[in-house]
């Protein structure tokens, strides 16, 4: 008998999901709309049991209105409003989810529209809606994966499907392989996602709770296990070792099923893991990664227990401001069961990063409410009302603590409104707080009742001030390796400046030193002559990396060593490099010619921008920004601005021109750390010599991790690809390659077509 998906891992999967509470149904009894895939007699039946009083009519109009907001070009946004809603008809009751809803799995629906079709191998219907589907292929079938993904990409664009797509919430991919630490691809796993019109992007999830598998899995029934396998026509199967293996409950995808799909966790994430945002490019569909909604949780537990503080220690790139946002609607609904109203505040110590912590809430469909004044806040928190905005909508207040974090008098109150209940997320707490004299001492004094959690990738350690004593036990944590394993940020790799370009740089200083005499050490590296050598280092470099990258779209970010050197650098820049027209630049190449003159070199990277506060307006630095995550501006020049709270996903080169220190120098360097395209790198150019400074911080939180972890702790190093483990990865491709003619395409391709085992191909082919 030939084994395939469905024996493999379809019908096991299917069988778990029956044991997991859900019903199978088979297709050829029963009867749905084939515009929406909604079964419509269970969903009439289970509308009139959770809204008493509705009449059929009124029912009818109910599924006439779904119908409607399914064909919007919305992603789905009415349609989840309404499943989502509790205050007027519910489509789904969120209060006795497990007892009031209707729970099914079916296989094989067809997805049909006119002549196009396609059939998720898993479907998973609540009320009659199909929600959830699951995609699985037999394990160690790469290309087959690969195709799949090129599928679903060009279903998710095809607008006929647009109504199944807005309905689907969740969707699950699977091999039925364990995750390799390998698989830069994720073409081994089992995956999760939520929808997006142009790509789905796909997440690992890793459970972090206990899960008693005999409190939640019923015994298989053999009557309907037999009645699934007949539906399927594998009746034969039943008794094969490899069908009865693949039904255990710790297989890849029937452990990623029990992680969403058991009732309870799937009622969390369709309530609260979503997010619907605003994107330069368009609208899109974000779900929860799985440490924010474990931090999620983690949180909740500890209100439980009466803890009021603690932090979220989460690597940079890992979505801290998204995770205050799930955690607005999550903590709303939890602070509201027990008839309290919460009010949520956001606070940064920076107005660029006030500016970015609203620009986020806002895209997620928060009311933002900015405060950057003393006397704002004391009135702010003196008042009893919780939002500002009139249409009722959830809000957050942002406040810039910049200007009055050393007032102690700035936020006393006594005038406490217990019905309310403040939600402090105190943003960047790995700074260096003074609980004597600041801002945090007396934030206990506007509400002794408050709840204050702290964000960082990167907490304050071993000074008198670190950011445990500050702020409480870590509530959550997750680390660089496993979010360089998930996939969510990327390895960084550390580029030392050429030799030749040293000597230079010591023979233009020495120069300096000739002409200024003891000038000061910031205005010798603002100096020209020191500049404009850096500047074409820098230049030449990111021509050379987008060449080697073959991606014209990367950017880079220079951080300076003062202000002055940033301003320095683009107004050499402007002179040299920056975009000019076609006839401006013949006639700068016929000035060249004529006397050699360096101004308005051709060059690949033409535009360029320094951030700095004093430089440019607020919009204009806001402008800037933006261009540059675009792709409109090639480089930034910056002093101070930008090394924390920055996400720009093209930002692949960084050049460290000054010293960084400690907490500091890991925000920074974690700019370039974003997932880009299929980048697998940041990369940092190193004129600072930093790897001494790095080493020593990396240590320091390596051994907080120990301390936290123990011997769980592995390989907080990640973060860097060491030179050795380089050299090490190209003497393996050496040994591999080394008895293949790699020079002539045709004898490689003969030695290719002779090989028949699969593991050497892939050896090759990686």
């Amino acid at each position: 008998m030939i084994h395939n998906e469905d024996s493999r891992v379809k019908i096991p999967s299917i069988l778990h999901l029956v044991q997991l509470g859900y019903q199978y149904l088979s297709l050829k009894h029963d009867s749905w709309d084939h515009s929406t895939n909604i079964f419509t007699t269970i969903f009439q039946k289970q509308i009139g049991e959770i809204n008493p009083g509705l009449s059929e009519s009124d029912i009818d109009k109910v599924y006439d209105e779904v119908s409607l907001s399914l064909e919007n070009e919305d992603l789905g946004r009415a349609f989840y409003n309404k499943l989502i809603d509790q205050s007027g008809v519910k489509l789904i009751d969120f209060e006795n989810f497990e007892e009031n809803n209707s729970f099914h799995v079916v296989t094989e629906l067809p997805y049909q529209k006119d002549d196009e079709s396609f059939r998720p191998d898993i479907i998973l219907l609540i009320n009659g809606m199909p929600l959830v589907f699951i995609e699985v292929k037999k394990p160690n079938n790469r290309d087959g994966i690969l195709a799949e993904h090129r599928r679903m990409k060009t279903r998710f664009q095809n607008k006929k499907f647009r109504k199944f797509i807005n309905l689907t919430q969740l969707m699950v991919f699977s091999n039925n392989m364990k995750y390799s630490d390998e698989d830069t691809q994720m073409l081994e796993g089992a995956f999760y996602s939520t929808t997006n019109y142009h790509r789905p992007i796909f997440n690992y999830f890793r459970e972090e709770e206990t899960i008693n598998l005999e409190t939640i899995l019923a015994p298989l029934n053999e009557e309907v296990e037999n009645f699934v396998l007949k539906d399927t026509n594998l009746l034969s199967i039943k008794n094969s070792n490899e069908y009865i293996s693949n039904k255990k409950p710790n297989t890849s995808t029937n452990s990623i099923s029990t992680s969403l799909f058991q009732k309870d966790r799937l009622k969390f994430i369709l309530q609260y893991a979503f997010a619907y945002v605003e994107e330069e490019k368009g609208l899109e569909k974000h779900v929860m990664r799985y440490p924010q909604l474990f931090a999620t949780k983690a949180i909740e537990n500890k209100l439980e227990n009466g803890v009021k503080k603690g932090i979220i220690w989460h690597t940079q790139g890992s979505g801290k401001t998204a995770l205050a946002y799930f955690n607005v609607k999550h903590l709303t609904d939890y602070y509201q069961k027990k008839n309290i109203i919460p009010k949520f505040y956001f606070i940064v110590d920076r107005l660029d990063l006030l500016i970015q912590a609203s620009r986020e809430f806002t895209a997620r469909g928060l009311v933002v409410h900015k405060i950057d004044s003393r006397e704002s806040f004391t009135k702010d928190i003196k008042s009893t009302e919780v939002i500002h905005n009139n249409s009722g909508k959830a809000e957050i207040t942002v406040v810039n603590i910049q200007k009055f974090k050393d007032d102690p008098d700035v936020i006393k109150n006594t005038d406490y409104n217990l019905s309310i209940q403040r939600i402090f997320f105190l943003d960047e707490v790995h700074r260096s707080y003074n609980p004597k004299g600041s801002f945090l001492a007396n934030l206990e004094l506007a509400d002794i009742h408050s709840i204050k959690i702290g964000l960082t990738g990167t907490p304050l350690l071993g000074s008198e001030y670190n950011s445990k004593t500050l702020f409480g036990d870590y509530i959550h944590k997750y680390y660089y390796n496993l979010s360089i394993k998930d996939g969510y940020t990327l390895r960084l790799i550390r580029e030392e400046i050429e030799t030749n370009y040293k000597l230079t740089l010591q023979q233009t200083l020495e120069e300096i030193k000739i002409l200024q005499g003891n000038a000061d050490k910031n205005k010798v590296y603002a100096h020209h002559k020191f500049v404009e050598p850096m500047l074409d280092y820098i230049i030449k470099d990111m021509e050379q990396a987008r060449i080697a990258m073959n991606d014209n779209t990367i950017g880079g970010m220079v951080v300076c060593d003062s202000s002055d050197q940033a301003k320095m650098m683009l107004e050499i820049f402007e002179d040299k490099y920056a975009e000019s027209t076609e006839s401006s630049l013949d006639m700068a190449a016929e000035e060249r010619a004529l006397y050699g003159d360096k101004k308005k070199e051709a060059s690949d990277v033409k535009k360029a921008q320094t951030i700095l506060y004093d430089v440019g307006t607020k919009q204009e630095r806001r402008d800037w920004v933006s261009d540059f995550k675009v792709g409109k501006l090639d480089l930034l020049f910056v002093y101070n601005m930008l090394l924390t709270g920055f996400d720009a996903k093209r930002l692949k080169k960084l050049y460290i021109g000054r010293k960084i220190k400690s907490h500091n120098l890991l925000q920074t360097l974690t700019r370039v750390n974003r997932t880009y395209k299929n980048h697998k790198y940041g990369f940092v150019v190193d004129f600072a010599d930093i790897q001494k400074e790095f080493d020593k911080t990396n240590q320091d939180y390596f051994n907080e991790l120990q301390s936290e972890l123990g011997d769980e702790m592995q390989h907080y190093t990640d973060l860097f690809k060491s030179a050795s483990e380089i050299k090490e990865e190209i003497e393996g491709i050496k040994d591999v390659l080394f008895k293949f003619n790699t020079k002539n395409a045709t004898v490689f391709g003969e030695q290719i077509s002779e090989i028949n085992e699969r593991t050497e191909i892939r050896q090759i082919a990686k």
